[in-house]
Parts: structure tokens; C-alpha cells; sequence
């Protein structure tokens, strides 16, 4: 009966042991995966930046060219400015499903705005030949890739996080530990379905008068 016990009580420190190695490397796994959701949140936030950086030149640059429609101009404007309303930590990505959604939208808004500039300027063949409506151009065409890339690299930091979190034995640290699960990026709704693009009507649209505001008064009034 005693030496029963006794293996009886190794057992069970050996249990403890076990468990508790595991424990370890579930927390500190975690732990890692988390980190890497947040790099890649950081990663998001950056190249998101670096277009809302272009904007003003961009602004500046359209601006000087007669008769460009002031409405687009202004559509472009307000939708940064609502960019730079919706306030997220760059350093950690957010747990609230509905603060994400609202940080997509903002920047959904501000992707058609700018897609809208880019299709009137076609009707400016001056525009478009000059240097510095080129190099930002293309910078903008760039960065926006570099926005779809990250999203992507987010969402698969997110997925194995969130796989993570499911599995046994880690799930049981969530609670403990105050681990939450991560929202994803979601796709636009329509954005499967090409948007209709009709240069025609361009060319049949009144002459809008250009903005008589300074480029740098613009510039200042941008967030």
C-alpha cells in the first residue's frame, strides 16, 4: 500500500510537471503569435500612412491644373480627413471587431476618392504629362498594392492566432491570461465585381472653375 502511494504521489508531480511545461509553451506561444499580429497591424498602419502622406502633394498637384473638377478634389480632402478621425493604436491591433469595421470604411472611402481623381484626371492630358503627377502616381499605385499585401499578411497572423487560441490545451489560457481573439479584414461588399469605368462622359461634363485656394492652405487644412 505505501509504495502505491508513493507511485501514486510521483505520478502526479510528473502530471504536475508536464502540464505545467505545457502550460509554458502554450503561454509563450501565444505570446509570440500576438506579437506578430500586432508587427503586422504595425505594418498595416504604415503603409496606410504613407498614402495619406501623399495626399497633399497630390492635392497641390491637381490643383494647379485649370478647370479640374473642385468637387473631386474636395471629395479626396474630406475623406483623409475622416481617415485621421478614427482612432487606432499603430502599435497593437484592435480586439473590437466594430472599430476595425469602422477604420476599413474610412479607408474604403478614401480608396474610391482617390480612384475618382485618378479616372478625371484622364480628362487632363496636361495633367497627366507632367513629372510630378506621374512620380505620384505612381507612388500611389504602389502603395496601394503594398496595402493589399499587409492586409493579407495581417489576416494570416490573425488566422493563426485565432487557431491558436481554439486549441487545447492554450483555450484554457484565454480567460486566465486575458488573451482575446483578433478581427479580420473583411472585403468591401461589391468589391468581386469590377466598377464600370465610362471615360465618354468625361469629355461631355461642364468646365468646373479651379479652386482659388491656396495649395498651401490646402495642405494645412489636411489632418
Amino acid at each position: 500500500m505505501e509504495k502505491f502511494a508513493r507511485f501514486s504521489g510521483a505520478l502526479a508531480i510528473a502530471f504536475a510537471l508536464v502540464s505545467g511545461l505545457t502550460g509554458c509553451g502554450s503561454y509563450n506561444r501565444l505570446v509570440t503569435l500576438d506579437q506578430n499580429v500586432n508587427k503586422k497591424w504595425a505594418d498595416v498602419q504604415s503603409v496606410y500612412q504613407r498614402r495619406a502622406d501623399l495626399i497633399p502633394n497630390l492635392v497641390n498637384t491637381v490643383q494647379g491644373a485649370a478647370n479640374f473638377e473642385k468637387s473631386t478634389l474636395t471629395d479626396v480632402v474630406n475623406a483623409r480627413a475622416s481617415v485621421g478621425q478614427v482612432k487606432l493604436d499603430p502599435s497593437k491591433a484592435p480586439t473590437d471587431a466594430a472599430q476595425l469595421q469602422q477604420f476599413q470604411q474610412a479607408q474604403g472611402q478614401l480608396s474610391t476618392a482617390l480612384s475618382r481623381l485618378l479616372v478625371v484626371s484622364e480628362n487632363y492630358p496636361q495633367l497627366r504629362a507632367t513629372e510630378a503627377f506621374q512620380n505620384l502616381q505612381a507612388q500611389l499605385e504602389g502603395t496601394e498594392n503594398r496595402i493589399s499585401v499587409e492586409r493579407n499578411n495581417f489576416n494570416g497572423a490573425v488566422q493563426e492566432y485565432n487557431t491558436a487560441m481554439q486549441r487545447f490545451p492554450t483555450n484554457m489560457l484565454n480567460k486566465l491570461f486575458g488573451f482575446r481573439e483578433r478581427p479580420f479584414f473583411s472585403a468591401q461588399a461589391g468589391s468581386e465585381t469590377a466598377p464600370a469605368v465610362n471615360f465618354g462622359n468625361f469629355g461631355n461634363a461642364p468646365a468646373v472653375p479651379a479652386p482659388t485656394v491656396a495649395p498651401a492652405a490646402t495642405a494645412a487644412a489636411t489632418p
